[in-house]
């Protein structure tokens, strides 16, 4: 018999598990009634699992894994937003979001453990790169997410009730639960999880293996059956893969752009140093988009960095001719973040000119900001790996090492 015990039961299709389940001497009908029990019931122990025998359960523990991640802390925001801390087999941790919206509820999944690009607004990316998550650590992260909401107790889940529960003051959720019609104030037990993200912690194509599989274990029919117009996978511009995700998965295609010509990108985002902004267009001129659907162009905006209306006009020239919708994101910011957020008259400007050209336009809401939740700031703040660039004191100062801190101090003290 084959060693199987690496493997993790949340990283399988229905198909691949009674291949393994035949490996192990147990009846391939079995693979339907372990997964029903996992995703349909949310019961991941086979020792609960009623119609399996002791025999089979004793076999599958012995062979395969089938302990979830670990919750460290969960944190609510006032927005109704929560984040969570996992914590991985090997110690290492990593934050997932779940952010409530009217009809539906996003995950945003993370794909490392850290970054290595160190965007420079981005929080993670102070972290730096322990490893990369493997496929069942993804899928993980929905399981117990779709756990901690209760999609499978009794009673459906109650968004309205969940917000109420936090404490909130905010105006913006009260008149949208207030606007929204009763038979949609609790979202399908199904489908408190409607819509998955992999705008976490990482770059997912530098983990492309991993984040393949895991979204062919959360399409399955068999486990979670999202549709590929339910994930949305983002990337930072890491070229070479960006084609396989149409060839492989016809998920959807965000694009973390930020700016839109090569020194401001350079400056703020240094993957651009290596797959620049002509070659990064090349491959997503060349991206063959489903009927239907578009590239999403993720912005995020820095005060007197990338703000003004020509460099709204730059992005219009950039993504002329190509399906799209671009998601503005004001800068949330983090403690000792290099950069401040852009007013919201400069904010609007940017909207209007890109609304002006025909072009679908939103400003992101930042939700879950008061626990650090919102876009670009997540960190595992137990991690020992950090990635710091010297170019930004503060970051320094904050995150750095001993021997970083007293090289900018001395800089400083110079100056």
């Amino acid at each position: 018999m084959k060693t199987t015990q690496n493997k993790h039961i949340l990283g399988f299709t229905e198909t691949e598990l009674k291949s393994e389940l035949k490996e192990m001497g147990i009846p391939a009908f079995r693979a339907g009634q372990l997964l029903g029990w996992i995703y349909n019931k949310g019961i991941i122990n086979p020792d609960e699992m009623k119609n399996i025998s002791k025999k089979d359960a004793e076999n599958l523990q012995k062979n395969l894994r089938f302990e979830p991640l670990t919750m460290v802390t969960e944190q609510i925001a006032k927005d109704g937003t929560v984040k969570w801390l996992f914590r991985l087999h090997d110690g290492h941790d990593i934050e997932t979001v779940f952010i409530p919206e009217p009809g539906r509820g996003t995950l945003c999944v993370s794909s490392q453990v850290g970054c290595t690009l160190n965007c420079r607004f981005c929080h993670t990316g102070t972290q730096g790169l322990a490893r990369n998550l493997t496929h069942d650590e993804i899928v993980g992260q929905v399981w117990m997410a779709a756990l901690r909401l209760g999609q499978w107790s009794d009673q459906p889940f109650d968004l309205k009730q969940h917000v109420e529960n936090t404490g909130f003051d905010d105006p913006w959720m009260v008149e949208m639960l207030e606007k929204r019609p009763e038979k949609e104030e609790g979202l399908e037990r199904a489908r408190i999880i409607s819509n998955i993200v992999f705008m976490g912690m990482g770059e997912p194509l530098f983990n492309w293996d991993n984040v393949e599989k895991a979204n062919d274990t959360l399409m399955d029919k068999s486990t979670f059956g999202y549709g590929s117009r339910k994930i949305t996978i983002s990337t930072s511009g890491m070229v070479p893969n960006i084609g396989k995700i149409a060839q492989n998965l016809g998920v959807n295609l965000a694009i973390s752009i930020h700016a839109p010509d090569n020194e401001t990108r350079t400056k703020i985002m240094p993957i651009n140093k290596k797959w620049d902004i002509n070659e990064l267009m090349a491959a997503l001129r060349a991206f063959p988009l489903k009927q239907r659907r578009r590239i999403t162009w993720e912005y995020v905006m820095l005060k007197d960095t990338n703000d003004s209306i020509k460099h709204a006009k730059m992005l219009l020239k950039l993504i002329e001719g190509i399906p799209s919708f671009v998601n503005i994101i004001p800068f949330n910011e983090w403690p000792g973040s290099p950069f401040k957020r852009s007013d919201a008259k400069t904010i609007e400007a940017f909207k209007n000119t890109i609304s002006k050209a025909g072009i679908d336009v939103n400003v992101r809401r930042s939700r879950g900001s008061d626990i650090l939740a919102a876009c670009g700031q997540l960190r595992g703040e137990t991690s020992k790996f950090n990635s710091i660039s010297t170019e930004f004191p503060s970051v320094v100062m904050q995150y750095g090492t001993d021997q970083q801190k007293q090289k900018v101090s001395v800089k400083i003290v110079s100056e």
